[in-house]
């Protein structure tokens, strides 16, 4: 048995099911190259057969990675196969993962099949598949609520027909540890040819479970665990590729295993998707929250001084934590704020490093220092976050206790400059009246809320807000020194993200 777990990173399909986490293609690329820079082994880029876009943007990312295995996702039928192989063939490693419902709820209620209609339907999948590509993988969806005996029959129906990675996803995550070690120990000694495939895990964490679900399951014999960037995903969301990961390095006493992930990579991988889907990381989240290395009791801060190990049981420079984020000031030039982003993991064109140094001077002009996170709030805001159907060209607001609050409005919409003002309850309120009107959308507002990313007064704050339109929900984030703006630049960003919803719809599928 391998002592070498396999990483397989779901964020660009199933986290992007996250409520308002729907990416552009450049988005995705930019985070496929940053999955490649941590180390994953294979990266599931996406569902091909849900949209154009989506199959271009799988396109794009196997055109380019080259170190990463690229996964397209297909549903048990012909046509999606062969949409996933068309997006991914050119990949120099590449993958195709189909699946299919297994558990009797799925199978009445859903698919409307019987067992045999499944297993027959399984059999010429796989086969489909293995002809195109030499890298198939088989997930039985809601495999933990599949009666144990047909859920055999399935796996074995595949293994015989060419899969070499069997997927066992808790899909709703309904189980518990010692249920998916039993689960997994049943299969590994009932199902004939298990020994010549890796096997697979993949949980959602409905109940909190999904990391000790994966864990339990790499104890029992899995050697392949799927997961996201800070566990987002549907619902609840996913197992935490960097609570496994981590978990797996730091207990080495109990697993005696590995896996091939440069973990210092992990901090910026994690701000990276935050920046691009405007989710944020909760303060006490493990690994990569805000809290996670932060100690305020003083009898804690008394033996972290004296002995590191007394309450950190990692290093956060081991995670990619530095310990000074103080880089940079109005005098610094190109070539050191080119130096500064390469170490925090942005390696940007001559072009975007020209947008990006022009803001960063500008903004080192009013602000005395310029720290890591000032940094990445810029990259986000000038790269990251392309727009694309609405761009926000000035805004000019008024308010007080003694005048009614006025903004005005100039933005390009669909290519064309138009410009406008409102009035509202107060300043933000009138601004998003404003775009409103000029846009000519008319979304619920969910949530919205602002902070200060680094600490002074004179710190860049950022606004983020949840919008909801005809069914999608987008998140939006703007960063500016001036609060007021950053809340405009947060709802044209979020309205991007639904216009581009909206010309790609992305069908929800569970795993």
């Amino acid at each position: 048995m391998t002592n070498q777990v396999l990483i397989f990173d779901t964020t660009l399909r199933d986290g992007e099911q996250s409520p308002g986490a729907t990416m552009n293609q450049h988005e995705k690329l930019q985070l496929a190259r940053q999955l490649e820079r941590l180390g994953v082994d294979t990266i599931e880029a996406g569902f091909p057969a849900s949209s154009e876009g989506d199959k271009e943007a799988v396109a794009r990312i196997a055109s380019e990675i080259r170190n990463s295995r690229i996964v397209g996702l297909a549903r048990s039928v012909a046509e999606d196969i062969e949409t996933a192989w068309s997006a991914v063939e050119t990949a120099n490693k590449s993958g195709i993962h189909i699946f299919i419902a297994t558990s009797d709820i799925h199978l009445k209620h859903k698919l409307r099949m019987s067992r045999t209609e499944v297993i027959d339907r399984t059999g010429k999948a796989v086969s489909l598949a293995r002809s195109l590509s030499d890298w198939v993988e088989f997930s039985c969806e809601d495999a933990t609520r599949s009666d144990r005996n047909f859920l055999v029959e399935v796996i074995e129906t595949a293994i015989k027909e060419g899969a070499g990675t069997i997927n066992i996803p808790d899909t709703v995550g309904y189980s518990y540890p010692s249920e998916i070690s039993e689960l997994i120990r049943f299969l590994k000694s009932n199902v004939k040819g298990i020994e010549n495939i890796i096997l697979s895990i993949h949980c959602h964490d409905d109940l909190g479970l999904a990391v000790a679900n994966s864990l339990a399951a790499v104890e029992a014999g899995v050697r392949q665990v799927e997961c996201t960037i800070n566990g987002i995903g549907e619902r609840a969301g996913n197992a935490s590729l960097e609570e496994i990961v981590m978990a797996l390095k730091t207990r080495q006493d109990h697993f005696n295993l590995g896996t091939n992930i440069f973990t210092e990579q992990i901090f910026h991988t994690s701000r990276l998707v935050t920046a691009i889907t405007g989710i944020p990381v909760q303060p006490n989240k493990a690994i990569v929250g805000a809290n996670a290395f932060a100690h305020e009791s003083g009898i804690h801060q008394d033996g972290v001084i004296k002995e590191r190990s007394t309450y950190e049981i990692m290093d956060p420079e081991s995670v990619g934590i530095s310990k000074s984020s103080l880089v940079l000031g109005k005098h610094s030039g190109r070539h050191a704020f080119r130096e500064r982003l390469q170490a925090l993991g942005y390696y940007l064109t001559d072009d975007e490093i020209n947008v990006t140094f022009r803001r960063f001077k500008d903004l080192a002009d009013r602000k005395k220092t310029v720290y890591d996170e000032d940094l990445e709030a810029i990259v986000a805001e000038e790269v990251l976050r392309t727009t694309e159907t609405y761009k926000l060209l000035s805004v000019t607001m008024m308010g007080g206790t003694d005048v009614v609050p006025t903004a005005t409005v100039r933005m390009m919409v669909d290519g064309e400059e138009c410009h406008g003002a409102e009035l509202g309850n107060g300043s933000v309120d009138a601004t998003y009246n404003a775009i409103l009107k000029l846009t000519g959308r008319r979304p619920k507002l969910l949530r919205f809320a602002i902070s200060a990313i680094t600490g002074g007064t004179d710190a860049l704050g950022e606004a983020s807000i949840r919008l909801e339109e005809d069914g999608n929900v987008a998140v939006g984030k703007g960063a500016h020194e001036d609060i007021l703006v950053a809340s405009a630049k947060a709802m044209v960003n979020a309205l991007n993200r639904l216009a581009y919803m909206s010309r790609s719809p992305h069908p929800s599928v569970r795993l």
